[in-house]
């Protein structure tokens, strides 16, 4: 304390300093407190004896005849100092190291100790060093790399580390004193030569730096051995301490050899690219981002980023707009196909109308009808996977809906198939389609029986689930509430899980030509979620297969079933009771010849017309007397609802019936300003359309009739 009240006359230490400077007075290394112009202000025993240590010394003078750059060192370590409260750092110091420690006291003092590694590290055997020249001859070795090796080395290919050693590489040694890992430190020794100092491994690959990064990273060599794992990279590639590995072991799914995009890596070409890879350890599917970038001469360091949220999210994308897209295809062939089957329905009824069941073809024809009704039914599974399928939403109560179905289920199991039926006592109702409901059931119970092909048992029984929190499952979310979940379970031969994703898609099957459309299943999906409900999959290969579906409850008052006060009644007229005249607008041929033919035998006028410019042409003479208007919906040039709201500036109390393939959604999209159209879906039967086109002619004959009894 004398010397340091020498070194700063009348001043006063601070605390913090005079009790440092009394801590390391018995320290074993050399101890010096220096303040932030690294002057010595305070040495103990050991640095005045074994450094020559004085007060109001340079500490950066005091080292200079044993390491090179001293201010240079001193200056970065009271960098780190200052981040981080401490810094240590070894250099080689002939055939050892010395090991340098900062630690900051206060704000203007630092204590130093200096000490030999080999004290530091409780050994006397030193740091091995290898003096090297060129190529990697070994031209010299200390007494510790005697010791270490066993033996003199000549070069250090016997290493198996090349020609050329670099700093931070390491590797495994089999010594006398068992394997060990080690990492090289290179020091320029001048004339060629280099100082290669073989220090221990630490388990993270050696460097603190890069240790306590929160990115992965790695230093690999142009042929793909990894030197250096950080601590993040060894989580994500799952790497043992001290494993021996090639990025080529690791990942996978580049789609050329890895070492020679390291090797384009290494030279500077491609660094701008990250790839995606996958990793081939992990027991899921993980993605691995990598981003390569040139370190060290003949190194690559690459940072590794887990990317499988960002595909998967990517994938649910891509799914999404692939599903939207044959969406809109089904779409556009169901309301082809409607209008092919109307054509081909229509004509049958027209054949039936000529022919008794005595004929002899008119088997034939029926058998053409029922054919043609079964494509309608297949038509109406396509615009169900769309979601442009009609859907008419009813408050229900799923028990009884599964009670009135149970007759209908038993038939289609067939008399080696056993169904059963569990309800939960008391189910709040759900609000859904019955019949589209009654779909997606028989759907699923003729697949469980299809999957049973020896027989088995169909178990179809519903719960009553709340959430209070929200339930992640198969990339859905599904939030708080309460729902009624149906399962249906099967004992039947599974799924295979690289199936199990592939179920809902549309035309997927596992069936055998002519046995399945694959729309059964997409069918049931589309259902499901136009109802706001979720559908999941448990199937195990051998025991069987569940489908969950999960339909939110129904928490609101339930309404009663009344009858439609603005809804007039219709009455059903005779044949002789009425007759008018139908301006019929179609631009199908077909369709429009089977229409025009069916309407005129049931005793009516009809005008026909191809498109809605024509119709307006035959409206504009205002001695043309139209009774009712009968048109399609999609045309081109003009549209039915287009040229039906021209007509109406005209002749504002004609009504109209809109027919289309597609469904009655269409209807309220387009044309839900057009007062009292009505719809009617293709494909319709000759019936059909008479019974809709007498009733609507009845709605306007009562109109007239209440506007002149008005007047």
């Amino acid at each position: 304390m004398a010397l340091i009240a020498r070194a700063s006359p009348g001043s006063r230490m601070p605390d913090a300093v005079r009790s440092a400077a009394q801590a390391v007075e018995d320290d074993t290394a050399s101890c010096m407190i220096c303040d932030a112009a690294f002057r010595i202000r305070h040495a103990n025993p050991r640095a005045q004896g074994e450094v020559h240590a004085k007060i109001g010394a340079s500490l950066a003078t005091l080292l200079r005849p044993r390491i090179a750059h001293p201010t240079a060192i001193l200056h970065r370590l009271a960098t780190q100092i200052e981040v981080g409260g401490h810094a240590t750092e070894d250099f080689l110091v002939g055939n050892g190291a010395l090991r340098i420690i900062g630690r900051k006291i206060d704000a203007t003092f630092t204590l130093w100790r200096i000490l030999p590694v080999s004290e530091a590290c409780g050994s006397e055997v030193g740091v091995p060093v290898l003096t090297t020249g060129r190529r990697g001859a070994v031209l010299a070795m200390n007494e510790a790399a005697h010791r270490l090796f066993g033996r003199r080395l000549r070069d250090l290919g016997e290493l198996g580390l090349g020609d050329e050693a670099r700093t931070g590489t390491a590797f495994f040694l089999d010594t006398p004193l068992g394997s060990q890992r080690l990492e090289l430190r290179c020091f320029e020794a001048g004339q060629g030569r280099t100082e290669v100092a073989l220090l221990p491994a630490s388990a993270s690959g050696g460097d603190p730096i890069l240790e306590g990064l929160p990115i992965a990273l790695l230093r690999v060599t142009p042929e793909g051995v990894v030197s250096t794992a950080n601590r993040e990279a060894r989580q994500l590639l799952k790497l043992e301490d001290g494993e021996d590995a090639r990025l080529g072991q690791l990942l996978e799914g580049l789609g050329r050899p890895i070492s020679e995009w390291l090797a384009d890596a290494a030279s500077g070409r491609g660094l701008g690219r990250p790839e995606f890879l996958r990793l081939s350890r992990s027991p899921e599917e993980t993605i691995v981002q990598v981003a390569l970038t040139r370190g060290a001469p003949d190194e690559v360091i690459a940072v590794l980023t887990d990317a499988t949220e960002l595909k998967t999210l990517e994938a649910q994308f891509v799914q999404s707009q692939k599903m939207q897209a044959i969406g809109q295809l089904a779409g556009g062939i169901a309301h082809d196909f409607n209008n092919l089957l109307t054509a081909i329905s229509g004509h049958c009824d027209l054949l039936l109308l000529r022919h008794s069941r005595g004929d002899q073809d008119y088997d034939d024809v029926v058998q053409i009808n029922q054919n043609a009704n079964r494509a309608a039914a297949l038509v109406g599974q396509l615009l169900a996977f769309s979601r442009k399928q009609s859907m008419k939403a009813e408050i229900i109560d799923l028990r009884e809906t599964l009670a009135d179905l149970t007759h209908l289920l038993n038939r289609l199991v067939g008399e080696r198939v056993t169904l059963e039926l569990r309800y939960e006592p008391a189910l709040p109702p759900i609000r859904a389609d019955r019949r589209q409901l009654e779909q997606v059931m028989m759907n699923l119970v003729v697949n469980a029986r299809d999957a049973m092909p020896e027989g088995g048992r169909i178990l179809v029984e519903t719960e009553f689930l709340r959430l209070r929190e929200p339930m992640l499952r198969d990339r859905a979310r599904v939030e708080p509430g309460d729902y009624i979940v149906v399962k249906v379970s099967d004992t039947g031969i599974g799924i295979p899980p690289e199936n199990v994703r592939k179920v809902f898609e549309p035309f997927y099957t596992t069936k055998r030509s002519g046995e399945g459309t694959g729309l059964g299943l997409s069918t049931v999906y589309g259902i499901v979620k136009q109802t706001g409900g979720f559908v999941f999959l448990d199937s195990e290969v051998g025991k069987g297969t569940t489908f969950r579906l999960m339909f939110p409850a129904h928490t609101g008052p339930v309404p009663a079933r009344a009858k439609d006060p603005d809804k007039p009644v219709l009455r059903k007229p005779s044949d002789a009771a009425l007759g008018g005249v139908v301006l019929l607008v179609e631009d199908e041929a077909p369709v429009r010849a089977f229409a025009v033919r069916g309407l005129r035998l049931k005793g009516l006028t009809v005008i026909e017309a191809d498109c809605g410019e024509r119709a307006l042409e035959i409206l504009s003479d205002p001695g043309t007397r139209i009774d009712l208007a009968v048109s399609d919906m999609i045309m081109p040039g003009l549209d039915g609802p287009s040229w039906v709201r021209e007509a109406r500036k005209d002749r504002p109390d004609m009504p109209v019936v809109f027919m289309s393939g597609y469904a009655a959604d269409a209807l309220e999209a387009s044309a839900a300003d057009i007062d009292g159209a009505q719809f009617l879906q293709k494909p319709f039967s000759l019936n059909a359309l008479a019974e809709t086109v007498r009733q609507n002619l009845a709605l306007a004959k009562e109109h007239r009739e209440r506007a002149a009894t008005t007047v």
